[in-house]
């Protein structure tokens, strides 16, 4: 299986699992000035930015370790330019989804980390 059939698998499972709990996703792979949001979605308080990261069962790290501080950066950088294109009132949020896929590419653990990161603890991010 490719990355990006295991990348695929992970995002059907966070864009499902997001429906199933009451949001609306409003969009995957969203494009943006400073890069891509992968699952874009809301319910009535918040709008979430979604980092989905997929990785095999049985990794040495989680997937989530993956979004460390300069990831972090460009996805707050990437929705505050989103925000300006379509803005909104909700609160925004960001989200890490991880989904662990078995040897036959299924997913087998997927972890939601809710508010996983705050835009406030970004230094220095003005453009």
């Amino acid at each position: 299986m490719s990355r990006a059939e295991t990348g695929r698998i992970g995002e059907d499972t966070c864009a499902w699992y997001y429906e199933k709990h009451g949001y609306t996703v409003l969009g995957r792979n969203v494009h943006a000035r400073y890069g891509e949001i992968d699952v874009i979605a809301e319910n009535d308080e918040f709008l979430c930015f979604v980092e989905v990261k997929t990785r095999r069962f049985g990794a040495a790290v989680s997937p989530a370790e993956a979004v460390d501080y300069k990831k972090q950066q460009k996805l707050v950088l990437t929705a505050q330019s989103y925000l300006q294109l379509h803005p909104i009132e909700k609160q925004p949020r960001f989200d890490v989804f991880e989904v662990l896929v078995g040897e036959d590419g299924r997913p087998k653990q997927v972890r939601f980390i809710a508010d996983a990161f705050d835009a406030a603890c970004i230094d220095g991010l003005y453009y």
